[in-house]
């Protein structure tokens, strides 16, 4: 029977795939059906195709939730692979620890997360999710099981990580948390005109914020070419433990709202975009601000929203998200991107701007690097659409830049294989029962 789960981009809609749900961590995984193939599915927030199987089975993780373990006094957490990021922060929270490192929304599973070495806003100053992720359990379609740590069994460590749950099942793992005082965070939000005052601001808060990251106004011409909103924090320090917050100095995250059906497909256009964008940019009246706001709001704003990828209607959306060198070149490829989503008459709905610092990731597949990260929300379009990211795509790669897999639904076989050196070592611990319908295409098989 086909399976109707989905990417959160919902493209390519995939449903010639089947479904079979992992309860237990002992169990062993199941035989693929002839000509077919696993892969794990944990939360499906992999916005394109790397969490898909077409005409194979997906091994769904929602039932392996259960937490294995918790030291409060170390931060060490040990959970099996379905658990999201939204159970381990409800636990260990109000404990005085947080994550690590957490990427832009907390429903994914520590599987994913471990599979795409998802990044967050403090990659400057924590790297990757996976170089906090001390051990874990992987399961192959042979039965074998291998725990797996920089030590033990390192290179079946290196390849999972970031390796798009293509080396077998992760049923367990380790995570290293970090401590925290309070559930509240210092922002500062900082009005920035253009590429420039973006840079100028990234380089000043590099040392001092964990956290930075900004929203770009996608619209933005000429000398407001990459306009935006800078936010910066760290988390709060104990003086503010028991500080009485009142309501115009707490910020916390609004519950209940949902997108209850698909959009029409016209009512994202340039007008829409352009309105919203003016809106948010002014809302700051020119000026910085200042304030204490709840970790929920500052890390994870969707999340507030239900359903979110539904804006985009029924037909879905394409993200690019690129990682260019921190160059001359790589700032004007950046510039170019801006520019020619701009002009497109396809504006991005929502485009974020960071810096990625240069702490190595332990995975060989891992994403990020340092650099200018850029990623930019397309409504699906058809031709036009893919046509426009066939550009991105050129622009990127002629400054030395790469794509993101976990985002990515249309690279092409011959950047792939140019951006990930490491593919052919990569390729020889891939199951080989496993597959996705991403690894098909960018190998030419699919």
């Amino acid at each position: 029977m086909g399976s109707e789960l989905q990417s959160w981009g919902r493209y390519p809609h995939v449903t010639e795939q089947r479904e079979k749900s992992v309860t237990w961590a002992s169990d062993s995984l199941p035989v693929p059906a002839e000509g077919g193939s696993l892969l794990p599915y944990g939360q499906g927030r992999s916005y394109g195709d790397s969490c898909l199987n077409a005409g194979g089975t997906l091994l769904t993780t929602a039932r392996l939730d259960r937490f294995l373990g918790f030291d409060p006094a170390t931060g060490v957490v040990r959970c099996e692979s379905g658990v999201t990021l939204d159970a381990i922060l409800r636990l260990v929270t109000w404990q005085g620890w947080f994550l690590p490192v957490t990427p832009g929304t907390k429903f994914v599973s520590v599987g994913g997360a471990i599979a795409n070495d998802v990044h967050g806003k403090n990659h400057h100053q924590a790297g990757t999710f996976g170089r906090h992720v001390p051990r874990f359990e992987l399961v192959r379609s042979d039965g074998s099981r291998r725990v797996c740590s920089p030590t033990e069994n390192p290179d079946w460590y290196a390849a999972t990580i970031g390796g798009l749950g293509l080396t077998g099942l992760i049923t367990w793992a380790d995570i290293h948390l970090r401590r925290m005082s309070n559930p509240y965070i210092l922002q500062e939000t900082i009005p920035f005109d253009n590429l420039d005052g973006f840079l100028s601001l990234a380089r000043e808060s590099e040392k001092d914020f964990d956290f930075t990251v900004a929203w770009v106004d996608s619209l933005g011409r000429g000398q407001s070419l990459g306009r935006g909103l800078f936010y910066r924090g760290n988390h709060a320090p104990p003086q503010f433990d028991a500080l009485p917050l009142s309501r115009s100095h707490l910020s916390k995250r609004g519950g209940g709202l949902a997108v209850p059906f698909d959009m029409p497909g016209f009512a994202l256009n340039r007008l829409s975009v352009a309105a919203f964008n003016w809106l948010y940019y002014h809302r700051q009246r020119g000026r910085a601000s200042e304030g204490l706001i709840h970790y929920d709001p500052f890390f994870y704003p969707l999340d507030g929203v239900h359903r979110w990828n539904r804006i985009y209607g029924r037909r879905g959306f394409l993200q690019f998200q690129c990682v260019v060198p921190f160059t001359d070149a790589g700032v004007a490829a950046t510039r170019d991107i801006l520019d020619r989503s701009a002009r497109s008459g396809m504006p991005s709905f929502l485009t974020v701007l960071k810096v990625f610092g240069d702490v190595p990731s332990p995975g060989w597949m891992s994403f990020p690097r340092r650099g200018l990260t850029l990623a930019l929300d397309f409504a699906n379009k058809g031709e036009r659409t893919y046509t426009l990211l066939a550009e991105l795509e050129r622009v990127t790669r002629d400054a030395g830049g790469r794509l993101y897999p976990a985002k990515d639904s249309r690279m092409s076989a011959e950047n792939f294989a140019a951006w990930y050196p490491e593919r052919e070592r990569f390729a020889r611990y891939v199951d080989p029962a496993f597959s996705s319908s991403f690894w098909r295409r960018v190998n030419g098989a699919g």
